[in-house]
């Protein structure tokens, strides 16, 4: 069964339009069950109630709070954990602010079913691209994908994407609790230890879109983490 993980953090302008969508798709696209796990860091705004009031009302959507803020990293291994205890044969994440296009999650179960062990939405293979970007930006996101790619030794072009589907078994394998990353550099350590340990990636040709609602978590302390951590993950290889 496949499981999505919705890590979120003061998104009630999103939360619920963005648990809908998804389960419409994931009704579709795993008929034979699926769930949708929204894992909220104790939101100011209410985000976790909303998120309350929906897996009430849907059998398929359930939530995860918790009380301390670590950071997007610590929030998705709850999530995985939670989902991989409870059954899980596929584990999904996607952002929570209509970032991701909640139609992909067809493409990357159905790309995770068939070809590969981890497929991964991307930017920069053909087909793929962002929308309502600055140029500023676009040169941010593509040379940390490069620094990231050289660093390391991958031949991943979207190195830091963060909108996944794992077989359970890449999840296992990875062993979560000694995943250092708090921040974005978390989507890059996951995937290097992915290719470490044998496993097959495929870039799945996605659009990133700028969010419309809430503000964006990025800062200069996450950017800084993952500039660090990168050189760290080649030397403990």
């Amino acid at each position: 069964m496949p499981w999505l993980i919705l890590p979120t953090f003061n998104e009630a302008e999103n939360v619920e339009a963005i648990t809908r969508a998804a389960d419409a798709v994931l009704s579709a696209a795993a008929p034979g069950g699926h769930r949708i796990l929204v894992v909220d860091d104790d939101s100011p705004d209410g985000t976790g109630r909303i998120a309350d009031a929906l897996a009430a009302e849907l059998p398929g959507v359930e939530v995860l709070h918790r009380t301390e803020r670590t950071g997007l990293g610590p929030a998705y291994i709850a999530g995985f954990t939670h989902a991989l205890e409870h059954g899980a044969g596929f584990v999904m994440e996607m952002d929570a602010d209509f970032s991701h296009d909640p139609q992909d999650l067809a493409r990357l179960l159905a790309a995770a079913r068939t070809s590969c062990d981890l497929a991964l939405g991307s930017r920069y293979v053909p087909g793929g691209g962002v929308s309502d970007w600055g140029r500023l930006r676009q040169v941010v996101s593509r040379g940390g994908s490069w620094y990231a790619r050289e660093v390391l030794g991958l031949q991943i072009r979207d190195v830091t994407g963060g909108f996944k589907c794992f077989r359970a078994e890449v999840l296992r394998a990875i062993d979560l609790p000694t995943v250092r990353s708090r921040g974005y550099a978390f989507q890059v350590e996951l995937t290097y230890r992915a290719v470490q340990r044998g496993f097959r990636v495929q870039e799945v040709p996605i659009v990133f879109r700028d969010r419309q609602h809430g503000t964006s978590k990025m800062s200069t302390g996450i950017a800084l983490e993952a500039m660090l951590l990168v050189p760290r993950l080649r030397r403990k290889r």
